[in-house]
């Protein structure tokens, strides 16, 4: 068990012969030393120590190690524009979000990345999961880095915000306090080393508008709006990677036209010479998570290839853009996966299925506890006409953020299966999207810029 410091003492002997600093330069004297075992106890005080000073203290140096090791926090908006040019061959980037044992999950996703010569994948959480997963931004990045330093990883480490969404009924009372929140979210996460930002206010979109341009109007305004503040705020030598989203809501696929009206208002909202959008989230048919059975089983479902490549083939010749954008897809097929490269999707979000995973695993009698205790204090979340069973599925990844410690302190016997069970499920799927040997266009288009850790 990892010790955790609560006081920058007790820190500064845990990093006794391993660490140290000249001049404000992080100094590693024992690289084994480091990876053994130091890591594990600057990630475990990060998280859980009780003194916030200290916490803060892990984080910076946790972010220091993880420069000067070469694994560096990145933004992957010139791999994107290369793949626009027609520079790369076709592959699809894996945007994996973690919910739960940040830290050991990460490890196996550097683990495959190291086996295949893998550059081209994501570590992202949205803004929902930061809140019910008890994840900060500066969190995330501190356990996603000390895993690259774990596993001995260099290069860069693309660490993304997911959905940070427009609440359409918070927009509705007060769109600039709305705008505010998504703001203030935003540059908390640029600050944590967050250098790829999805916005999405296509839960503004209004499809009791007569033409397609009005109905995306606060869509595109807004997006245009973050990227301008994203501009203004995003460190000297980074462009961070932005996203942008048409098919949030309507219960439709998206098409060409849609994107393109979007696309219109969008580029006329932003100065001419200022870089843009990336990649464009489309609907193709799937929900976030899937759509459980009363029996708490998955819906199989009808996913429409050809939005993602219409709609792809049109970001990138005419946009400049690096492709679609595939969300809700963990819990699909696995005989789908191999189709998304060849259909002009340059980024897969991949989340429910590795909860899926976890849940199955864990001791019956920890699973049963997050059970209850989503039974007593999510009772209101239950919707009428659901089964206990599609309940629970729906509301169960809420069982990471008050469990966080018991999740990151499992007994090994079933944590080593969990973790085996995802090493093998990220492997496949990162073979399915085409990404091994993809390092040679990381390392020829994404320059390290190494930044320190910013409270």
């Amino acid at each position: 068990m990892p010790s955790i410091a609560n006081s920058p003492a007790e820190l500064q002997q845990l990093l006794e012969g391993t660490i140290s600093y000249e001049e404000g330069n992080v100094k590693i004297e024992d690289e084994n030393k480091l990876r053994d075992s130091v890591i594990d106890d600057l990630i475990y005080t990060a998280v859980f120590s009780e003194n916030e000073e200290t916490k803060e203290e892990a984080k910076k140096i946790i972010r220091d190690v993880a420069n000067e090791l070469g694994a560096v926090a990145s933004s992957i908006n010139d791999l994107y524009r290369a793949m626009a040019r027609g520079e790369t061959r076709d592959f699809t980037t894996p945007a994996i979000n973690i919910r739960g044992m940040t830290y050991d999950v990460a490890r196996q996703i550097f683990k495959v990345a190291l086996k295949h010569d893998v550059g081209a994948f994501i570590f992202e959480i949205a803004k929902s999961e930061i809140g019910y997963t008890f994840q900060r931004p500066s969190e995330y990045t501190s356990a996603v880095l000390a895993a690259a330093i774990k596993e001995g990883y260099k290069g860069p480490v693309f660490i993304q915000g997911d959905h940070f969404q427009f609440n359409a009924k918070n927009y509705e009372k007060d769109p600039e306090a709305e705008l505010n929140a998504i703001k203030d979210l935003t540059e908390e996460a640029i600050k944590a080393g967050f250098y790829n930002i999805d916005i999405d206010p296509s839960t503004l979109v209004d499809y009791s508008k007569s033409t397609l341009k009005e109905q995306q109007y606060h869509n595109y305004l807004n997006t245009a709006k973050m990227t301008k503040f994203i501009r203004e705020i995003e460190p000297e030598g980074i462009t961070v990677s932005i996203g942008g989203e048409i098919g949030h809501i309507g219960g439709k696929n998206s098409t060409v036209e849609e994107f393109e009206a979007f696309m219109e208002g969008y580029l006329e909202n932003i100065p001419e010479n200022m870089e843009g959008i990336s990649k464009i989230s489309v609907q193709t048919g799937t929900a976030h998570g899937g759509i459980p059975l009363p029996d708490g089983t998955v819906a199989k479902v009808k996913l429409d290839f050809n939005v993602l490549r219409d709609i792809g083939k049109v970001a990138r010749e005419k946009y400049n853009l690096g492709g679609t954008v595939q969300h809700g897809a963990s819990t699909l097929p696995d005989e789908l996966f191999h189709k998304f490269p060849n259909n002009n999707c340059c980024e897969i979000h991949l989340a429910t299925g590795f909860q899926n995973i976890m849940y199955d695993l864990i001791p019956e009698d920890f699973r049963n506890k997050i059970y209850n205790w989503i039974k007593e204090n999510l009772k209101n979340e239950w919707k009428e006409g659901w089964t206990e069973e599609q309940f629970i599925y729906k509301t169960r990844k809420k069982g990471f953020g008050p469990f966080k410690y018991e999740w990151w302190t499992l007994d090994k016997e079933y944590k080593d299966k969990i973790l085996e069970a995802l090493y093998n499920k990220f492997e496949f799927l990162f073979d399915q999207l085409a990404v091994f040997n993809t390092k040679e266009y990381t390392d020829k288009y994404i320059k390290l810029v190494k930044l320190p850790y910013q409270k």
